[in-house]
């Protein structure tokens, strides 16, 4: 019995450091607690305010060159099968977060005082947001069609099955699982046009740091449960 528990704390102990080993798994780890600081801080000068600065600082450090992965994304041909209009989404969200990665670096060399520009630095950190931004929306367009695809797929799969147990097909369960993923992605990408808005201060009124860091904090909880392996994440549902 003692040798059991042990081994599965071990096994536990190994998909965590696993985890752990990633770095994007880290990055989404600061990224709560960057906009929990927010939340906290309320947007007012103190303690959670210096947290929420300092960790956003630390995050675009993990983010250096990060652009090649979304440049590469874009370079490399779709899917086959995959329709046009959701190609077109797809390639510019790459793009848009391309450019918004390639400009983040610019904005970390100026808060770190090796471009020494302010002013532009401000300009290029709030075009590098709209570039974020925008690729949550075609994220969030894109999500909803492949919904539709895979939506379509299922109805498919139960008409052919008619009275067979659903549960114990194999295809059907993958549809049904893709499509979980990808709504949860929808969610992700949809409140992360929230917090876009936020920290734009489009809409300061509605939108206040309390909201942006509310909103900013569930989507990298979401982040973080996507990027658990397989086993841990089956058995949390």
């Amino acid at each position: 019995m003692a040798t059991s528990t042990l081994d599965a704390t071990r096994a536990e102990l190994a998909l965590l450091v696993l985890y752990l080993n990633k770095a994007e798994a880290r990055d989404k780890i600061c990224r709560a607690i960057q906009y929990g600081s927010k939340y906290l801080s309320e947007g007012q000068p103190g303690t959670a305010q210096n947290v929420e600065r300092t960790t956003a600082l630390a995050r675009k450090v993990f983010r250096l060159v990060k652009f090649v992965n979304d440049l590469h994304a874009l370079i490399s041909p779709p899917s086959p099968g995959s329709p046009l209009p959701l190609v077109l989404l797809g390639k510019s969200k790459n793009a848009l977060l391309s450019t918004f990665f390639f400009l983040d670096q610019i904005v970390w060399a100026g808060r770190t005082g090796i471009y020494k520009n302010k002013d532009r630095t401000e300009q290029i950190g709030r075009i590098s947001l709209f570039c974020w931004m925008g690729s949550s929306v075609c994220t969030t367009l894109l999500e909803i069609g492949e919904l539709g695809r895979l939506s379509a797929s299922i109805t498919k799969l139960e008409k052919e099955m008619k009275q067979a147990d659903k549960n114990e097909d194999e295809q059907y369960l993958l549809k049904l699982k893709q499509s979980n993923e990808r709504l949860l992605s929808l969610i992700k990408s949809s409140m992360d046009i929230v917090v876009a808005i936020g920290l734009l201060q489009l809409a300061p009124k509605k939108i206040t740091p309390r909201v942006t860091g509310a909103f900013g904090f569930i989507t990298s909880l979401i982040s973080c449960y996507q990027l658990l392996p397989a086993p841990t994440r089956t058995k949390t549902r």
